[in-house]
């Protein structure tokens, strides 16, 4: 028996769970240290640097994300069959979905109201540098430009920049039109099949250098942040965004042991690498290609894989949407602006809509974050108030948006399954 336990000790250490924990913990060290020992100046070149590393492992993640979700999502709908099973599984996935971010939203309301962190704070020094930069991005972001966003004017437009709810809805016609034609194209679908698998040996190669990634990202925060600083001037608010986090959390997961019962401690265990790497790189579609792997090995089909995570790619980023509602109220408490309960509610629905049409995005939340202010007349360079410790909040609610979108896919295909065994009886 301790040989058995010895043994399991020794896998998970050797393991990439166990490489890229010990890789944060490293690069915390590592960064911390430089930031005490030498000056401003170097640090900042250190940083830019060393987060090489994290830009390197990130951009071989996105040189397969498109090639994936093409060739997985139209294999998969090819062999789902027909428009009616298509739109059958897309409602119950856009019904999840939506029900989620509400929760999350609701979740971000009740904290932010309750605890009222940006009540009474005093701040010195903010970027609003940084902030003009985030800022400019919200110019473009109307509810025309979000329908603008959806339909893609070119596949190789959308695959150069990974716009993945436009490979989605360019995935999903061209799935359907070759589901259609039947036998004639099945040596179409057969090659799509061959490179999907091609491109996932290749998600185990650039696996390889996760831990290396997260080397990187967490000694370049860690060099020119002083965490214990940032901590106590953000206590509150840090604290208050943890809580909500937390209590996300534990609403999903128990969400989970209602549907999947005793297999959700099997899920966790099997998605605690991409929480890791997610959680390190700050991004959430760095583990899309290896979480496919884990649902599929779960036993989630692979056709409702494919055909689930590019959608909750777009449509079900839980803690994003957590910390919309926290952040964008907080600024209003700042600045003593005060937002009654039907115009927080009409904030809520906003960010459920406009949050949908922005993936891919850099520092996407952000953005809608300072869209939301301008509209409901909060000051919008009231997002350097965030900047400082977002990257540390990034972190947990990227690992939450891969948590809700591995629930989300399991629960489907158990529905689905169901649904399968269901039908003969009938008979």
């Amino acid at each position: 028996m301790q040989q058995i336990t010895e043994t399991k000790k020794k896998s998970f250490l050797s393991g990439l769970t166990g490489q890229i924990l010990i890789a944060m913990f490293l690069g915390a060290i590592l960064g911390i240290i430089l930031h005490n020992s030498i000056s401003p100046e170097a640090t900042e070149s250190f940083s830019t640097k060393i987060k090489m590393l994290a830009t390197v492992f990130i951009r071989l993640v996105q040189m397969i994300i498109s090639p994936l979700v093409f060739t997985t999502l139209v294999v998969g709908i090819a062999k789902l069959g027909d428009i009616k099973t298509v739109g059958r599984i897309g409602g119950k996935a856009l019904g999840w979905f939506f029900t989620a971010s509400f929760i999350s939203l609701l979740i971000g309301l009740f904290y932010v109201n309750v605890l009222q962190p940006g009540v009474g704070l005093k701040l010195a020094h903010v970027d609003m540098a940084s902030a003009s930069e985030v800022t400019a991005k919200t110019q473009n972001l109307s509810f025309e430009n979000f329908v603008e966003h959806i339909v893609p004017k070119s596949i190789i437009e959308a695959m150069a920049t990974n716009e993945i709810l436009q490979i989605v809805i360019f995935s999903i016609f061209f799935g359907l039109a070759a589901a259609s034609l039947g036998n004639s194209v099945k040596p179409v679908i057969n090659a799509l099949d061959k490179i999907s698998h091609i491109v996932l040996k290749m998600v185990n190669y650039v696996m390889n250098f996760a831990p290396i990634g997260v080397f990187g990202a967490i000694a370049a925060v860690f060099a020119v942040r002083d965490a214990e600083e940032l901590l106590i001037t953000y206590f509150k608010f840090f604290g208050s965004f943890l809580l909500g986090i937390g209590t996300l959390w534990l609403v999903l997961i128990l969400v989970g042991f209602i549907f999947l019962k005793g297999r959700m401690v099997e899920l966790l265990k099997r998605i605690v690498g991409p929480l890791a790497i997610a959680f390190g790189t700050t991004s959430s579609e760095a583990v899309f290609p290896k979480l496919t792997e884990e649902l599929e090995a779960f036993g989630v089909k692979d056709k409702i894989v494919s055909f689930m995570l590019p959608l909750g790619y777009s449509f079900n980023l839980d803690g994003s949407m957590m910390y919309m509602t926290f952040a964008s109220i907080f600024i209003a408490q700042f600045y003593n602006v005060h937002l009654d309960l039907g115009t927080q509610m009409a904030m809520l629905l906003v960010l459920m809509l406009t949050s949908k049409g922005i993936a891919g995005v850099p520092r996407a939340s952000l953005v809608v974050v300072a869209a939301t202010c301008g509209m409901f007349k909060i000051p919008i360079e009231g997002i350097a108030l965030i900047l400082p410790i977002d990257h540390f909040c990034d972190m947990f609610r990227s690992a939450t948006n891969v948590l809700g979108n591995a629930l989300a896919t399991s629960v489907v295909g158990q529905w689905e399954d169901d649904k399968e065994v269901e039908i003969p009886s009938e008979n």
